[in-house]
């Protein structure tokens, strides 16, 4: 697969209009897909923050491995509160809001000791289509921040009021460079890059790969998958077991490209974590 590098001009701006935000807000939600939450951890925004309480949320766990989101919770948790939730799901707001008094607690006191009552701001950051715009929507009561399955929807700043607080939605911003390109082709997979800037035959291989070494059952299941040890030849089975053949019986891998992206970044594929936390123990401190 080719290296992948993605960071459009309007990232460096969404950048500086954070930095310029920051001192506005008294916390930070920083979202994170469950699914990759190594992949969606930007260090670039983690130091953006300084010394703003954070609350770390593993949106759209209701699309990964139970347990692996368990642990990367309590690894998070080594130095921040870190929630698991599935935005689009009913109480999700409950349960982040049921957070907020204890990461906003220095906050509060220091506005009783001067007799102030201001509801908190706290600024939604995160990775592009991790669902910033999605938690803004569930926390607010309606649809008032626009939401997409494609990267970058949102371009410019916004104050939502919310009952008892006020939430900052930002721009997706990315790392100005992939250090690790493992990580790189799992924000790829989920839909936090462009798709057309990938090419997906390489995108649906490279999954089709990764799969076959962590849940090779889903595969089975889905696609009738028995042998695992080529991707090209799964990738076949996927287009054989999907009817994407052409005329004279070739295989039309475009379709099937498609498919198996579609397939898992909507979990039909089953509920799949792509990393471990013992594999990234303090990488979020």
């Amino acid at each position: 697969m080719k290296h992948i590098q993605w960071f459009p001009g309007h990232m460096t701006k969404a950048m500086r209009m954070m930095e310029e935000q920051i001192a506005l807000v008294d916390g930070v939600l920083f979202v994170l897909d469950a699914r990759a939450p190594a992949a969606t951890f930007n260090k670039k925004l983690k130091s953006l923050f300084g010394a703003k309480p954070v609350l770390y949320l593993l949106n759209k766990c209701d699309l990964a491995d139970d347990a692996k989101t368990d642990a990367f919770a309590a690894e998070i948790g080594k130095t921040a509160p870190a929630v698991k939730c599935a935005a689009t799901a009913q109480g999700a707001a409950a349960k982040i809001a049921a957070k907020l008094p204890a990461l906003l607690k220095e906050k509060f006191a220091k506005d009783a000791a001067r007799g102030m009552n201001r509801p908190p701001r706290l600024m939604v950051a995160g990775i592009p289509n991790t669902g910033k715009s999605t938690v803004i929507n569930a926390m607010s009561g309606a649809k008032r921040a626009v939401t997409g399955d494609k990267a970058g929807v949102t371009r410019g700043k916004q104050w939502i009021r919310c009952e008892g607080f006020e939430l900052l939605d930002t721009p997706g911003t990315m790392p100005p460079s992939f250090e690790d390109q493992r990580l790189a082709r799992h924000l790829a997979y989920i839909g936090s890059i462009n798709d057309d800037i990938l090419d997906m035959d390489d995108v649906a291989l490279e999954l089709l790969a990764e799969l076959a070494e962590s849940y090779p059952a889903c595969l089975t299941a889905r696609y009738g998958i028995e042998d695992f040890s080529a991707p090209l030849a799964m990738y076949e089975q996927v287009c054989r077991s999907r009817g994407f053949l052409m005329r004279g019986g070739g295989f039309d891998y475009e379709r099937g490209a498609k498919a198996i992206v579609d397939d898992f970044r909507k979990g039909r594929t089953g509920r799949v974590t792509l990393e471990r936390a013992e594999d990234f123990r303090g990488f979020f401190a």
